[in-house]
């Protein structure tokens, strides 16, 4: 069936050129486009760069970055990494520079594609950090109607090159980005019992802030083994569950010492801390300034904001 959102809509595609500035930037585009392609038409259309252009069979290797989003129809797609795989709508694939790849379509299907090419410092990091492979991968995103808006702006404002086009296209690719790491991360999730007791352990750390709870503490409320849950949490929320503590005291501590009156021990004292000046030196620790001079520099702060 086809999607509502791309019924009747015309093909388009754009090839970008970019300058120093817009590299600078850390994300530039050089391709972006939407396809229509019916049943029985030959793929890919032709009128495309020859470097861009390639058949099912010999395939192609691109020297950047490609998101390629399927929202009508079927498809296969294989590449050095990833073995033959069917497509279906609502797939998108995170194409890798320098590596082997195709693709293509079902004839009885034809297939509506959205595409984005891109290279830059940002994706190389976010490469180099981890948050996705140096090869290509296949995500399940579904219909996204906000997706396609990204898509669909990205054209438009490529169609137009006004000043500045790059470095507004380049944020909509980071959003879309942002929206593929987060679908991933919440897919391997998908274990509701998981999220509730990670989250049920998140409130009793929020409703003991003012107590010296221990994840050990947790663990029995929660009847769970310490080395599951440890886990389990990091890997949801990206913090050690006794990270997660400190990090909520010390977000309590900043709000007492910009917004109250009391003094350093007694905050130390209200947030169960042993001592006051272990209370200090973790509080240097987490944020470079001692509980005094961080009053001292808020009080400043919203002084002038004032």
């Amino acid at each position: 069936m086809k999607s509502n959102m791309d019924l009747d809509k015309p093909s388009i595609f754009k090839y970008l050129v970019s300058n120093d500035t817009d590299a600078q930037w850390g994300l530039t585009v050089t391709t972006v486009g939407f396809h229509h392609i019916t049943p029985d038409q030959e793929y890919p259309p032709q009128k495309h760069p020859e470097e861009y252009g390639f058949d099912y069979s010999k395939g192609r290797i691109l020297n950047e970055y490609q998101l390629i989003y399927i929202t009508r129809g079927k498809g296969t797609f294989k590449s050095k990494t990833v073995p033959q795989t069917k497509i279906k709508e609502g797939s998108l694939f995170l194409i890798a520079p320098g590596e082997w790849h195709t693709y293509k379509p079902e004839k009885d299907t034809g297939c509506d594609e959205y595409w984005v090419g891109f290279n830059g410092k940002i994706i190389d990091e976010l490469v180099h950090n981890g948050f996705f492979q140096n090869t290509s991968e296949i995500f399940y995103m579904g219909i996204n109607e906000e997706l396609v808006s990204l898509y669909s702006k990205i054209i438009e404002v490529a169609s137009e090159e006004n000043t500045c086009f790059q470095q507004l296209m380049g944020g909509m690719v980071y959003h879309i980005l942002s929206m593929l790491y987060y679908n991933q991360k919440k897919q391997q999730f998908g274990d509701k019992e998981i999220v509730n007791r990670v989250n049920k352990a998140k409130i009793i750390m929020h409703e003991n802030i003012y107590n010296n709870i221990t994840p050990e503490d947790i663990v029995q409320r929660l009847n769970l083994s310490y080395s599951w849950f440890r886990r389990a949490f990091k890997e949801y929320t990206g913090f050690s569950p006794a990270k997660y503590m400190n990090e909520l005291k010390l977000q309590k501590a900043k709000t007492l010492l910009t917004n109250t009156s009391k003094s350093v021990k007694e905050i130390s004292i209200s947030l169960s801390f042993d001592n006051v000046e272990y209370f200090s030196t973790f509080f240097k620790k987490m944020t470079g300034k001692t509980p005094v001079e961080y009053r001292i520099y808020s009080t400043k702060f919203h002084k002038t904001k004032d």
